[in-house]
Parts: structure tokens; C-alpha cells; sequence
């Protein structure tokens, strides 16, 4: 694709990046089969194609987009399943990126949208405020009909009840039972923290039983992917730059085998900290934590996960995360992992559409991620499975209206190797 970028310009290193993504693409088309919006919507201006030429224009120009624009991408899921597809290799992930930063810095958007984006922002990535603005919206989800679709939307996605505060996300060493085989850190997130910590105390239970030490470190938290995707770049360096201090002070004390990342969405995120930090000062350590990144279905299998019970004789639909599928091209393990455990793993259709959830993509385009809810309950439940297994919290959440349980696949590990059966069952 010819690119027409100044000299000025390309000296900005993110704007050189999108254009190299940009000379990459032959706009040969093969993304828009695999795109769920344009699946839904067959728009052009809709598929990863169409994104790129507005994409391209925007940043050419450096001036704030039309209010058109802004829609199209604002519809982008960033499912990346155009990645997965794409024969000529195109980042899309870091040019889409690179866009949405520069909506945030160019666009003026209407007075509520902002402020939605604004509470978003302020509230998902800390489990404190999150929890708080759950309970608030449980008192007002009786009256959700009466809202606007996207406030009912909102409501709709609040779970009936909350567990209670766990310990996992507590900074603290769980130590290896037996002898020490490997030592790592857990990123205990944020949004999980508040609606499922039973995933961190599954992993924490079961590392610590193959011989794992685990630590939370003291002061990680939001891995920065949620903001990011609002296009709030500093506000996702700042987050990221304590992630990668506190890791740090991990490796420097007693080094770190891996870090573990048992939500999609964030792992792809951890993975990517080497080249966001790329003309930071912590590059070096960014580029050490990136590295040391794996998700948790990477490392059990290669640390040798075994069972400990018979066949529970269960039927798995098996729904893979859009960032663990195309983010981090993670696809064999986690149907492995549940295979050897003694579940029968089961695959829908349509298995690289993305659910709708998509970070806050379900908060801020309902219409479309209910659409997409509903066909992948659809293929999910056309399996004849007993419950869902799926390794990110967004798909779980999104997931958790259709008549099957949803879990995430460490919960099933865990309690075939010794730890207590998933509350959903």
C-alpha cells in the first residue's frame, strides 16, 4: 500500500510504525471473512480493509477525524482475527492502536459519551471502585428498561450476586508444596478480582500443588489494556510501568521463572509492554517482563499438568478468547490441557468470530456485541456441552446469560487435580 507520510512525521516513532503496518497491506480482502463486523454489518467501511484506508487518511493528515471516522473504528472489536487471516502479516493491532490514541487526542466527543468513557476509565481498573459501582448499578437494575439501550445494556451485564472479596489478589508469596520447581508471579488484574476471584484461587491451588511458588506482587495490578483500547495511552503507560517495577523487584529479590496470565485480554496485553515501552526508558525491562509472559494454559503444559480423579465423563464446549486465539496465537493448549484431564473438548462453529465482549466493546456498542452474544451462544449450545469453558473474563461475563455454566478451563484443571468442584457445576 503507498504511504504519502511527511518526513516530519515518520521522525514520530509510532507513526512510522503505522506506516510500515500500512505498506504492508495489498488490500487482498481475505480479513473481511473472518471480521465479525463486517459479517454482521457488510459494510466495507466496516471490515479491517475499509478501517485501514480511514485509517490511513486520518493519519495522514494529523487533523481530527469526521464523526464517521470515528464510528467506523469505534466498531472495531480489535478481535484481531484479521491478523490470524491476513496472508501479507499486518499488525493491525498496533496501527488500530496508534488510531485510537489519536482519536483521544484529536476528537471532541459528545458531552455523555465522554463522560461514560470517562467513568470507565476511572472505575474497571481498580477492583475497589469497581465492586462499589456494582453494587450501585445491582439497586438500579429494576429499573433498567426504563434507560437508554446502552445504560440497559450496562445493567443487564451485572451479575445477580458477587462473590466475596478474595485473598488471591492480596500482594503475598504462596509457597511451593514439596520441593520447589519453579517460582512465578500472578497477575491478579483488576476486573477479575471483583467478579471472579475463584479463577486466581484455582491457579494459586493448583501451582502450589505441582510445586509452583506463586507470588502477588506487591503494587501490580490493572495490566493497562482497558484504557488502552479507550485510547488513553499515557493512562496504559502508567499502569504498565508499575506492572513492570514491581516484577522487577521480583526478578531482582529471587528471580522469576514466568509471569502468569490467566485472562486473555491481559496476557496479550503483557506480551505487548516490549514494544510499547520500545523508546522508554524501561525498555530493557519491559522487553524482560514481555518475555517472561505466558498464559497459563502455556505453562501448564509445559510444566506437565496430571490429573489426580477418574473421568468426570463431562462435555466441554470449548470457546476460545479472540486475544488468546489471535493476540497470542495460543490455540492447542488449553484443548490439550482439558482433554488430559478427562473432559470431552467440543469445538462450535464459527470457533474465531469474537463473543462481543471485547473489553468494554459490550459497555459501548451493545448492539452489535449482543448480536454477536447471541450467535455465539447459538454454535456454544448447538454442541450439546454440559458448560463452557473459556480463558478471559470478558467471555465469561458475556457468556454468562445463555442456559450453560461458563468457567474458566483452570477451574476444570484444578479440580481434577485436586481441588474443589467449580460452583457453576
Amino acid at each position: 500500500m503507498q504511504t504519502h507520510f511527511t518526513s516530519a512525521q515518520l521522525a514520530d516513532p509510532d507513526l512510522a510504525v503505522c506506516n510500515q503496518v500500512l505498506r504492508t497491506c495489498v488490500h487482498c480482502g481475505f480479513c473481511t471473512a473472518t471480521c465479525p463486523t463486517f459479517v454482521l454489518l457488510g459494510d466495507e467501511l466496516d471490515s479491517p480493509r475499509g478501517r485501514i484506508y480511514l485509517m490511513q487518511e486520518m493519519l495522514e493528515s494529523g487533523t481530527a477525524p469526521s464523526r464517521d471516522v470515528v464510528t467506523h473504528i469505534d466498531r472495531c472489536l480489535s478481535c484481531l482475527a484479521c491478523m490470524t487471516t491476513c496472508p501479507s502479516g499486518v499488525h493491525y493491532m498496533h496501527l488500530v492502536d496508534h488510531a485510537r490514541t489519536h482519536i483521544e487526542r484529536t476528537y471532541r466527543r459528545p458531552a455523555a459519551e465522554r463522560r461514560l468513557r470517562a467513568l470507565l476509565a476511572a472505575t474497571l481498573p481498580y477492583p475497589a471502585r469497581f465492586r462499589a459501582a456494582l453494587r450501585a448499578a445491582r439497586a438500579a437494575r429494576p429499573f433498567r428498561r426504563l434507560l437508554g439501550t446502552r445504560l440497559s445494556a450496562m445493567l443487564a451485564l451485572v451479575p445477580a450476586r458477587l462473590p466475596a472479596p478474595g485473598v488471591s489478589g492480596e500482594p503475598r508469596v504462596h509457597p511451593a508444596i514439596g520441593p520447589r520447581r519453579a517460582r512465578v508471579a500472578l497477575l491478579a488484574g483488576c476486573a477479575q478480582q471483583v467478579l471472579a476471584p475463584s479463577i486466581n484461587e484455582a491457579t494459586i491451588r493448583l501451582f502450589t500443588r505441582l510445586g509452583v511458588e506463586v507470588v502477588v506482587a506487591r503494587d501490580s495490578g490493572c495490566c493497562g489494556a482497558l484504557v488502552h483500547h479507550l485510547g488513553r495511552h499515557g493512562a496504559a503507560l502508567a499502569a504498565a510501568r508499575q506492572n513492570i517495577a514491581a516484577w522487577e523487584r521480583e526478578i531482582s529479590a529471587d528471580g522469576l521463572d514466568a509471569i502468569i496470565v490467566n485472562a486473555s485480554g491481559c496476557g496479550t496485553m503483557v506480551k505487548d509492554y516490549g514494544f510499547l515501552f520500545r523508546t522508554e526508558p524501561e525498555r530493557e525491562a519491559a522487553a524482560r517482563v514481555s518475555a517472561l509472559a505466558l498464559d497459563i494454559s502455556e505453562f501448564l503444559h509445559r510444566h506437565g499438568y496430571e490429573p489426580t480423579r477418574a473421568s468426570p465423563g463431562i462435555r466441554v464446549a470449548y470457546h476460545a478468547a479472540c486475544s488468546l486465539q489471535h493476540g497470542q496465537r495460543v490455540t492447542t493448549e488449553p484443548k490439550a490441557l482439558l482433554a488430559r484431564a478427562g473432559f470431552t473438548v467440543l469445538e462450535p462453529k464459527e470457533p474465531h468470530l469474537c463473543c462481543g465482549s471485547a473489553g468494554t466493546y459490550n459497555l459501548l456498542q451493545p448492539e452489535i456485541a449482543s448480536k454477536l452474544r447471541e450467535r455465539k451462544l447459538s454454535n456454544l449450545e448447538a454442541t450439546d456441552a454440559t458448560v463452557i469453558a473459556a480463558g478471559n473474563i470478558g467471555c465469561i461475563t458475556q457468556l454468562a446469560s445463555g442456559r450453560l455454566p461458563v468457567v474458566h478451563p483452570v477451574e476444570l484443571l484444578d479440580w481434577m487435580a485436586g481441588g474443589p468442584k467449580p460452583a457453576a457445576l
